[in-house]
């Protein structure tokens, strides 16, 4: 009995310390020490944690410890409290939007694409009146500006970003990204309700042995964003920030990310993370979405906006 008892009182213990393990991991991944890259990996991947915890609640039964099993409830409830909107539905408490005047759609085009054509025909077909790319060259420039050319009468284009727009463009000028060549720019569009500034942006990537590049990126932009002076913004992009990064949260104050819950974008086929953004200040948001389109290894974004003041338009992050 004493055996039983003491063995019982061991499997208590390991699947009590696990879930405890498990819940400062999820509520406190952001400071966790970011050594060789696997802190920032462990933020973007905090949402999956959660596939975690049944795990931890089976093998609980399996082991006939009941008492494991109901140490489970304390990283589940860390894991709603983060995360459980994401999928919850939300009513919404607002007056009916404006509305839209204008959608605007961000798209990764993928060096490696195979099938740029479609790519950009599908681009075309979301019938938007602005298109921001990134990785826009090699074998997939060619093809896509051809096609996005024949359908929109007005480009601006640095280096390997490009925007496509319905309106007369202007003042274009590159934003550094913290790399050697062009990756961002900053444009001028004179549509139907006044003035919008575009930014589109590529930020460097995050390897296991190199965030420091893309953090210094994001901090460059950071700045540029915030010191910006026109009322009506919007931001485009490939980030390669996940929006759990610990580097999102202080990014551009004041700026508000259209999508706060999921809407994973990256890698197209099974999307884990959400390194594809569209972040806006001074103009309302009437309607978002997430599509894959046929080439690209990233999903894409696409925001519909408003006019008249927005109350909302403030961080959510």
């Amino acid at each position: 009995m004493n055996q039983v008892a003491t063995r019982r009182g061991g499997q208590v213990t390991v699947f009590a310390g696990a879930a405890a393990l498990l819940t400062l991991v999820l509520l406190g991944h952001r400071r966790m020490p970011d050594i060789g890259g696997l802190g920032v990996a462990l933020d973007t991947a905090a949402p999956w944690l959660g596939a975690l915890i049944p795990v931890l609640a089976v093998v609980a039964v399996l082991c006939r410890c009941p008492a494991g099993a109901v140490a489970a409830l304390a990283p589940l409830s860390a894991w709603a409290y983060l995360f459980g909107s994401w999928w919850a539905p939300v009513p919404s408490t607002h007056p009916v939007p404006a509305s839209t005047d204008l959608r605007i759609v961000s798209q990764n085009l993928f060096a490696a694409n195979t099938s740029p054509l479609a790519t950009a025909r599908a681009l075309v077909a979301t019938h938007a009146d602005v298109i921001a790319v990134q990785e826009l060259g090699g074998a997939n420039r060619e093809p896509s500006v051809r096609i996005l050319d024949d359908a929109y009468p007005y480009r601006a284009e640095f280096g390997t970003v490009a925007l496509w727009s319905r309106y007369p463009v202007s003042d274009t000028t590159p934003i550094d990204v913290g790399v050697d060549w062009y990756r961002g720019l900053r444009t001028h569009i004179a549509t139907p309700t006044g003035d919008l500034v575009v930014y589109v942006v590529h930020l460097p990537s995050v390897r296991l042995d190199d965030t420091a590049t893309r953090n210094h990126g994001l901090s460059l932009l950071s700045g540029e964003l915030t010191a910006e002076r026109a009322e009506r913004v919007v931001v485009a992009g490939d980030f390669n920030t996940a929006g759990t990064d610990r580097h999102w949260t202080g990014f551009a104050p004041g700026y508000r990310d259209i999508h706060s819950g999921a809407a994973f974008t990256w890698p197209a086929a099974v999307p884990l993370a959400r390194l594809d953004h569209i972040l806006v200040r001074g103009v309302q948001i009437t309607g978002t979405s997430v599509s894959r389109l046929p080439g690209p290894d990233h999903r894409a974004v696409s925001a519909d906006l408003g006019s008249g003041h927005c109350d909302r338009c403030t961080s959510n992050r």
